[in-house]
């Protein structure tokens, strides 16, 4: 590997070679595969219209935070094995319909603490399960870019799934901006995929209540979302949420790993530099700086994370 990889390409790089991992609710980081070191990608956030006068907001089922922020999804995770609440739409002064969102972003924050495009053409679009009592979208944010198309993003429109969970595979192409816009800057879902920001479901009706749950998030290449929510047999597979990758300089170890599991560290050509069992300490020493993915499987346990070695 070339000691003069800046850390800028090295993420590049890497965003090339680990792929979006597809989330199945159980966890409270979606793995989108092009996070950036700061580690503030793929954690869900929640939005409304309170900006342009509406009353709305999201009624969660559990009360938010934990030991880092006191608005942190963890305990909605863990409560519903995925993202569910209600809700509740007030259009105050608006003139259109009122509206909530949920989203995540997908490289994470840069310097300035807002967070930074990246490009996820190689996902090919969406995979998404959830319910929800009202007919939502998925939309691509797109940072400070959306005041330029004048918020007219590229989505695709979701069928209302009240009473049983709903599943729909989207490539970049099936996002396209909605028809009310009029502007001359125009976006395609393709366009919109190559400087994403975030990923958001947004429900926007008539004043009233409406009960959701996103359930499962992927990506349209290589991604499998369920056909229903909270399929027991997926998610003991792939009980990661416990594990934890810590670095102290050179060496590696991993923390709530409960049975047998093996470590691997691979570079960003995606071949295996180092190997061991999880469950013991693992020097690195011998490897040049720069970036690795690690991942560390085994019977239950699917996990997988980027680490920066200087």
């Amino acid at each position: 590997m070339n000691k003069k990889l800046t850390l800028a390409s090295a993420l590049l790089a890497a965003s090339a070679v680990f792929a979006f991992d597809t989330w199945l609710g159980d966890a409270p980081q979606v793995e989108t595969g092009i996070g950036n070191d700061s580690n503030t990608y793929g954690y869900w956030f929640s939005y409304g219209d309170d900006g342009d006068g509406g009353e709305s907001k999201v009624i969660w089922p559990v009360e938010l935070g934990n030991e880092y922020s006191a608005t942190a999804m963890d305990p909605v995770v863990e409560h519903c094995g995925g993202i569910c609440g209600t809700a509740a739409l007030a259009k105050g002064s608006l003139t259109y319909n009122p509206f909530v969102g949920i989203g995540f972003n997908v490289v994470g924050e840069g310097a300035s603490g807002d967070p930074v495009p990246g490009d996820a053409s190689a996902w090919g679009g969406l995979c998404i399960t959830y319910t929800s009592a009202a007919a939502p979208s998925l939309e691509l944010g797109l940072g400070d870019v959306d005041a330029t198309i004048g918020y007219a993003n590229p989505a695709a429109s979701l069928a209302k799934a009240a009473s049983a969970a709903a599943t729909k595979s989207i490539p970049w192409s099936g996002f396209t901006q909605p028809s009310w816009y009029k502007g001359t800057t125009k976006m395609s879902g393709t366009d919109a995929a190559a400087q994403l920001v975030a990923v958001k479901f947004k429900i926007q009706a008539a004043a009233g209540n409406y009960d959701f749950n996103i359930c499962a998030i992927g990506p349209y290449t290589g991604g499998t979302c369920p056909s229903i929510c909270g399929q027991t047999n997926v998610k003991a597979v792939r009980a990661s949420s416990s594990v934890k990758a810590n670095l102290t300089g050179r060496t590696l170890s991993f923390s709530g790993v409960k049975s047998n599991a093996t470590a691997e560290v691979m570079n960003l050509q995606g071949q295996v530099v180092a190997k061991g069992d999880a469950s013991s300490a693992m020097n690195l020493a011998a490897l040049d700086a720069g970036v690795y993915m690690v991942r560390v499987a085994g019977k239950s346990v699917n996990f997988s994370n980027k680490i920066v070695l200087k």
